[in-house]
C-alpha cells in the first residue's frame, strides 16, 4: 500500500484510539468501586442504547471482514455465516433474553446457580465462558493483525505480531479502566461507524453496477473462476458427506451458538428490566439483521469488483476483501479517493475490533472474578475485592489471546468465530436451557452439562483439520488428525445436552422443587430481579 493509505489509515486509528480512551476516562471518573457499575454499567442504559451495544458487540471482525471474504472466494456457501448468525436471534429473543435478565446478576452462571449449589456450578460455568471469550477473541486478534498487515503492504509478520499484542494492551486498558459503561459506549460508537460505513460501501457497490443485482451475481461469478457454481450450494460444503456434514455442524453452532455467548449475555444485565432486555434485542435484530443483508453485498462485490484471486493473495483466508474493495470502489490505488476510502474502511474495521475485544474480555473477566475467584474462595467476598481480581483477570486474559492469535493469524476469522460459537451452543446453552425449563434439573445435571458439552468441543476441535492433517491447519506438517470435521458443533451438542440429561437422572440428589417454583415466578414475572 501507499505511503497516504499508511499515514492517513494510522492517523484515523489514531484519532479512534484517543475518542475511545477519552470516553472511557469520561464515564468511568469517580463510579469505578461499584461491582453493579463494572459489570452492569450501573443497569442504566435504554432500550435503544443497549440494542446499539448488543449489535456493536455482535458484529464482529468475522462479520466485516471474515464473513465478506468467505463470500467472496466461496459464493454461496459464505453467504450461510450471515443467514446462520443472524437466525441465532430468534433464539435469544424467544428463549433466553428476558429470563436470563430476570434470573441474573452478572454471568451465565447467576441464572443456573439460583437454584442448585453454587460452588460446582459457578467453577463449571466460569471455566466455559472463559473458553468460549478467548476463542471468540482470537478471532478478533487475527482480524486485526490481516488488516494491519493490508496496511503496511504485507510486509511481514513482525507487523502482524505488534499489531496483535497492541490491540490485546488497548482492550485491557479499556475494560480494567472503564469497566461496563465505557465498554458500552466504545460499541454504540463502533456500531454507528460500522453501519455507516457498511451502508457507503454497499450503495457505492450498487451504483457501480447500476442497481443491477443480476448483473453483480453474474459478474461474481464469472470472475470467481467456478461460473454457476459460485451461485449455488455445494462449492465448499457439497463435495462429499464429510462436507454435508460440516455444513449441518456449522449451521447449528452459529444457530444455537448465540444464546451461550458469555459478552451478548451480559448485555441483557445493563438495562433495568426485562422488558427493557426484550426491546433492546428488537433493536439489536433491527440492525444486524440490516447489516447482514449488506455483507451479502460486500462480498459479492468483492468478488465481482476486486477478484477472488486478488482477495486470495492479499490474504489466503478472505480477511481483507473489504477494504481491498472500497480501495478499488474509491478509484483504485494511488488516487485520492481510494486512498480516503481505504483508509476510513480500514479504521472503522479497526474500530470494531477493539469494540469487540473489549466487551468478551469484560464477560470473561467478570466469569473469573464474580464466578471462579468467589468460588474457590468459598464466599461471594466483597464487590471490591471483585472488582479488582477482574482487572487483574482482563490483564491475564489478555495474554492468553495475543499468544493464540499469534498462532492462528493465517485463519479466516469468521471460521474461527464459528468454533467458538460451536463451544457456546455445546456447554453453556444445555446448562442454561435445563436450568431455565426443567424441573428435575439438579446440581450434577448442571456441571455434567457444562463438561460433557465443553471437553468433547474442545477435544474435537484438537484432533479436527482445523489443528493438523491439511495444509491450512495451525500446525501444517503434523498430523494427529482423527476426526473428520472442521466445526465440532453436530457431535457436541448433542452431548452437552444428553450429558445435562444423564447427570440429572443420575444423581442422588433430589430437585429442589421450592427453588425451581421460584426461578420460574422470578424469569416470568421479574419479581425480586437484580
Amino acid at each position: 500500500m501507499t505511503g497516504e493509505h499508511q499515514t492517513l489509515a494510522l492517523v484515523l486509528f489514531g484519532v479512534f484510539v484517543a475518542v475511545t480512551l477519552a470516553i472511557t476516562s469520561w464515564v468511568s471518573r469517580g463510579r469505578r468501586g461499584s461491582a453493579v457499575e463494572f459489570y452492569a454499567g450501573g443497569r442504566l442504559f435504554s432500550p435503544m442504547e443497549n440494542g446499539f451495544a448488543i449489535a456493536g458487540d455482535y458484529m464482529s471482525a468475522a462479520s466485516f471482514l471474515g464473513i465478506s471474504g468467505l463470500i467472496a472466494l466461496f459464493g454461496y456457501d459464505g453467504l450461510l455465516y450471515s443467514v446462520g448468525f443472524l437466525v441465532a436471534w430468534l433464539v435469544v429473543l424467544f428463549l433466553v433474553a428476558e429470563l436470563v435478565r430476570n434470573c441474573g446478576r452478572f454471568t451465565l452462571a447467576d441464572v443456573v446457580a439460583a437454584r442448585m449449589r453454587e460452588r460446582p456450578v459457578r467453577i463449571a460455568a466460569g471455566t466455559s465462558s472463559v473458553t468460549v471469550s478467548v476463542l471468540y477473541l482470537v478471532a478478533q486478534m487475527v482480524g486485526a493483525g490481516s488488516l494491519v498487515a493490508l496496511l503496511l503492504g504485507g510486509t511481514g509478520a513482525a507487523a502482524q505480531t505488534w499489531t496483535v499484542i497492541a490491540v490485546g494492551a488497548l482492550m485491557v486498558v479499556y475494560v480494567s479502566w472503564g469497566g461496563m459503561r465505557a465498554t458500552t459506549w466504545i460499541q454504540i460508537v463502533k456500531a454507528v461507524l460500522l453501519l455507516g460505513g457498511a451502508v457507503t460501501l454497499t450503495a457505492l457497490v450498487l451504483v457501480r453496477f447500476h442497481g443491477d443485482v443480476d448483473r453483480l451475481l453474474r459478474t461474481a461469478a464469472d470472475r470467481s473462476g467456478h461460473g454457476t457454481a459460485f451461485l449455488a450450494p455445494g462449492l465448499t460444503y457439497g463435495g462429499d458427506w464429510t462436507a454435508r456434514l460440516d455444513f449441518i455442524s456449522l449451521g447449528l453452532a452459529l444457530v444455537l451458538g448465540t444464546a451461550g455467548l458469555p459478552h451478548i449475555l451480559s448485555r441483557f444485565y445493563t438495562v433495568p428490566t426485562a422488558r427493557a432486555a426484550r426491546r433492546s434485542v428488537v433493536w439489536s435484530i433491527a440492525l444486524i439483521g440490516g447489516f447482514y443483508l449488506m455483507t451479502i453485498v460486500l462480498g459479492f462485490g468483492a468478488a465481482a469488483i476486486v477478484g477472488p484471486q486478488a482477495v486470495r493473495a492479499s490474504n489466503t483466508a478472505g480477511n481483507t476483501a473489504v477494504p481491498l474493495l472500497a480501495l478499488d470502489l474509491g478509484g483504485g490505488a494511488g488516487s485520492t479517493g481510494g486512498t480516503v476510502l481505504f483508509a476510513v474502511v480500514a479504521a472503522v474495521a479497526f474500530a470494531t475490533i477493539l469494540a469487540v475485544v473489549a466487551g468478551v474480555t469484560l464477560a470473561s473477566s467478570a466469569s473469573v472474578a464474580h464466578d471462579l475467584y468467589a468460588s474457590l474462595r468459598r464466599g461471594r467476598g466483597e464487590p471490591r475485592g471483585e472488582v479488582a481480581v477482574a482487572r487483574v483477570a482482563a490483564a491475564g486474559i489478555g495474554v492468553v489471546a495475543i499468544a493464540l492469535g499469534l498462532l492462528a493469524r493465517d485463519l479466516n476469522v469468521a471460521f474461527l468465530v464459528g468454533l467458538a460459537f460451536a463451544v457456546a451452543a455445546s456447554a453453556n446453552l444445555p446448562v442454561l436451557l435445563y436450568s431455565l425449563f426443567w424441573r428435575r434439573f439438579t446440581t450434577r445435571g448442571g456441571v455434567w452439562a457444562v463438561y460433557g458439552g465443553l471437553v468433547p468441543a474442545v477435544a474435537l476441535v484438537l484432533l479436527s483439520p482445523v489443528v493438523s492433517g491439511s495444509p491450512d491447519a495451525l500446525f501444517p506438517h503434523a498430523d494427529f488428525q482423527c476426526f473428520p470435521l472442521q466445526n465440532p458443533g453436530l457431535v457436541s451438542i448433542p452431548l452437552g445436552f444428553l450429558a445435562g440429561w444423564l447427570g440429572t437422572v443420575t444423581s442422588t440428589e433430589p430437585p429442589d422443587a421450592a427453588k425451581h417454583a421460584e426461578t420460574e415466578v422470578r424469569s416470568l414475572t421479574g419479581a425480586g430481579a437484580a
